[in-house]
């Protein structure tokens, strides 16, 4: 597994001073980063092979610029309260990350070894900041301009939002945002990637957020429109909006711990007040958002979304899986302003979407809340479901996994019903696509492997397997007489043989999986020349319970359910 940056063989201590033209200097270098670096009417350059850790706040001032080559690393150190580490674009700076698939831009903690991806624990989560983004957007909270969450309030280059819904923050692209969301104080920690009132003239795309302690993203107002964000295993909510967010996204994909993490989406409308204007209405295309698993212990992931506080946005294609709880919580107050009236007036659409994997019921009962006052019956949530194509069905994710066996596949099989039903967008910032989810189910499909860490860290499976549907003449699967194949569940009690015949040579995925689709086992994987195999499958350390294998193979697709019975 390749490493993003090569460690240099002599870190040296350097005071980087803003510039008007950079030079890059001679040897590589560890570079101490303060406030006063990048000021009014600087252009500064951070090159890939210097490393440049943030002392503190770190501001790109009003009229100043930050470009941060390809493959660079830019390290936080540790610190709460006012002793954090975080890189700010104040309103009028502007930011060029414009990192790579190949050399994709780092921020992390001081204490990370970007060469050894293993080097901390996997749960470590708060050892520095995080980066935020600010600008002249709009907003729905009076008076139109706030302080951003994570900085002091006595912070004036802390402001955010106006009344230019153009403004251009700069670009912010293949980034990869490690360990952030320190605390600051009474519990306030700073998000992976925060957007406040950022206009729509930024760019980012293909940004990963990696076991942040609070929200991997946060929009507070603004029109900025993402594609390709990455939230992984971050502490509390995937993507969270709140005063009036207007963007729009695409391809956005969220994969929560098992034992911690809040909704996939708290999406609120306005805050102060709660029915400001203009409320709440991004529109997002083809998101994919897996929860901590249906038999987690994590009591948090109780709602894939809450909606609420006037927010009117729009879900199209995309799917919802895994979560300990409902799907979709909708606020309805006794009076007032709320989420259900942009239901009823139609500026709350969720539609075109699959929903699978939730407690207590999987079915489209169990997927549809309301909370607050008014909250007598569930009906008119599950009428918003069951009137915009939204579908309670299986989406046939390859693999389901948080650890790093190469099992995190979101892609939908060939025989997922996420391959119908997507709803064509008309609006040309959208890529149309013929399938539902942020993935399509071929290769080069898979957009988060090799640049994001969830890849260097081997949880994304390695390599693209075939795509062709299994017919049973082609993939040919067998087990001892005594569990025959024509009777599900086949019981095995507590080892078996899997015994399957390759009709040409490539690469293979055999693997077991639980009923939630995590994976619980690889088999096989790797190229395999034509021919019959057999494969010992032992449950001596699975509990009782029903679990399918599912064989990728050039030939195709071969999935079969067994019931362990000790």
């Amino acid at each position: 597994m390749r490493a993003f940056v090569a460690k240099a063989a002599h870190a040296v201590a350097v005071t980087a001073v803003a510039c008007a033209a950079a030079v890059t200097p001679v040897a590589a270098a560890t570079i101490q980063v303060s406030d006063t670096d990048i000021g009014p009417g600087t252009n500064v350059v951070w090159t890939a092979n210097n490393t440049y850790v943030l002392n503190g706040f770190v501001f790109i001032d009003a009229g100043a610029s930050l470009t941060i080559e390809a493959g660079t690393v830019v390290k936080g150190r540790p610190g709460v309260g006012e002793n954090a580490s975080a890189l700010i674009v104040a309103r009028g700076g502007r930011i060029f990350a414009n990192g790579t698939a190949q050399a994709p831009i780092v921020f992390t903690a001081e204490a990370d070894d970007v060469t050894d991806p293993f080097d901390l624990p996997s749960d470590t989560r708060g050892l520095w900041g995080g980066v935020i983004m600010l600008g002249y957007a709009g907003l729905n909270s009076s008076p139109g301009v706030s302080a951003i969450e994570g900085i002091p309030t006595t912070e004036p280059r802390g402001a955010y939002g106006g009344t230019d819904d153009n403004d251009n923050s700069g670009v912010f692209r293949f980034v990869s945002i490690r360990y952030g969301g320190t605390d600051i104080g009474a519990g306030n920690e700073i998000n992976g990637l925060t957007m406040g009132g950022v206009g729509r003239n930024t760019v980012v795309d293909y940004v990963e957020v990696y076991n942040n302690q609070d929200d991997g993203y946060e929009w507070f107002g603004g029109t900025v429109s993402p594609k390709h964000l990455v939230s992984a295993f971050n502490g509390d909510d995937c993507f969270d909006i709140d005063e009036g967010f207007r963007g729009k996204g695409q391809f956005w994909f969220s994969i929560q711990a098992e034992d911690i993490g809040n909704h996939a989406g708290e999406h609120d409308g306005g805050t102060d007040p709660e029915d400001g204007q203009p409320y709440a209405t991004p529109v997002i295309y083809n998101a994919t958002y897996i929860g901590s698993g249906v038999n987690s212990t994590n009591t948090d992931n109780s709602s894939a979304f809450k909606m609420r506080d006037n927010f009117g946005g729009s879900y199209y294609n995309s799917i919802f899986t895994d979560f300990t709880g409902d799907g979709l919580n909708i606020e309805d107050l006794e009076s007032g302003q709320d989420s259900r009236t942009r239901v009823d007036e139609g500026t709350l659409v969720v539609a075109n979407n699959v929903w699978w994997g939730f407690l207590p019921t999987n079915d489209v009962d169990g997927v549809a809340r309301c909370s607050g006052s008014g909250c007598t019956g569930e009906e008119w949530v599950v009428d918003l479901l069951t009137n915009n194509s939204n579908r309670v069905v299986d989406p046939q994710l390859r693999g389901i996994s948080r650890a790093s066996n190469n099992g995190l596949d979101p892609r939908p099989m060939l025989s997922s019903p996420a391959l119908a039903g997507a709803r064509t967008p008309t609006d040309a910032f959208f890529t149309p696509t013929t399938y539902v989810g942020a993935f399509g189910p071929n290769d080069g499909d898979l957009w988060i492997a090799d640049w994001t860490f969830i890849s260097e860290l081997g949880i994304v499976v390695q390599g693209d397997f075939a795509t062709v549907v299994a017919s049973e003449s082609s993939v040919s699967s067998a087990v001892p007489t005594e569990y025959a194949m024509g009777n599900a569940p086949n019981p095995w009690n507590p080892s078996t043989a899997i015994q399957y015949t390759l009709t040409a040579d490539g690469d293979m995925d055999l693997a077991l999986y639980n009923t939630a689709g995590q994976r619980v086992a690889t088999l096989v994987q790797g190229f395999r020349p034509a021919g019959s195999y057999s494969v010992q499958l032992s449950g001596a350390e699975l509990a009782s319970g029903t679990y399918y294998y599912r064989l990728v193979s050039p030939a195709g697709v071969l999935t079969r359910t067994m019931s362990l019975i000790k």
